[in-house]
């Protein structure tokens, strides 16, 4: 059983070669540091899980492998990039629109979007449900509420662009 395992013990014992195969799946050391912390740390919420401590080795891998798939899963759906080199691709919202946005205006714009995006935006933004929360608030599956949130986000950045350029275009004394 697993919970004769000493988990210092079984630190000391594994995390060289785990390191080891972090290292090459990584190819950077903090990487690598970080995938093998992160299966220990699997490791002590759901190692008691495992019924055979002579396959605690295999697991340990195997758990490893698995997270460092999720992670690059996850990288490839969200990359990161530098925001210098993406900065053509944000919206161009002046900071004056931003900062002169009070919450009755927020709350119009918000009103604007269709209630598909408006509700889970609002449950997120005004109400502090988590995306879990308000996928079951609103029966749908988790991607959805993070899509409807992105693009009604999308939209209120919109809004907020059409707005600056309606300010904008009229000065005193212009119709």
């Amino acid at each position: 059983m697993t919970g004769q395992l000493d988990f210092d013990d079984l630190v000391r014992q594994h995390y060289p070669g785990l390191y080891r195969f972090a290292l090459s799946l990584t190819s950077t050391d903090s990487d690598a540091c970080d995938l093998t912390q992160a299966t220990f740390l699997i490791w002590a919420t759901k190692g008691h899980q495992l019924n055979d401590s002579t396959k605690v080795k295999s697991w340990l891998y195997t758990t490893l492998h698995r997270e460092f798939m999720e992670i690059r899963r996850k990288q490839a759906r969200f990359p990161q990039h530098e925001l210098s080199l993406v900065s053509e691709e944000l919206p161009v919202i002046s900071p004056e629109l931003v900062s002169g946005l009070d919450g009755g205006t927020a709350c119009a714009l918000l009103a604007e979007l269709d209630p598909v995006f408006r509700v889970p935006v609002a449950l997120f933004y005004l109400e502090d449900y988590s995306y879990l929360e308000i996928a079951a608030i609103l029966s749908v599956p988790l991607g959805t509420v993070k899509s409807r949130i992105a693009r009604g986000v999308a939209q209120l950045q919109q809004q907020l662009h059409r707005r600056e350029g309606r300010a904008g275009r009229t000065t005193p004394g212009t119709p």
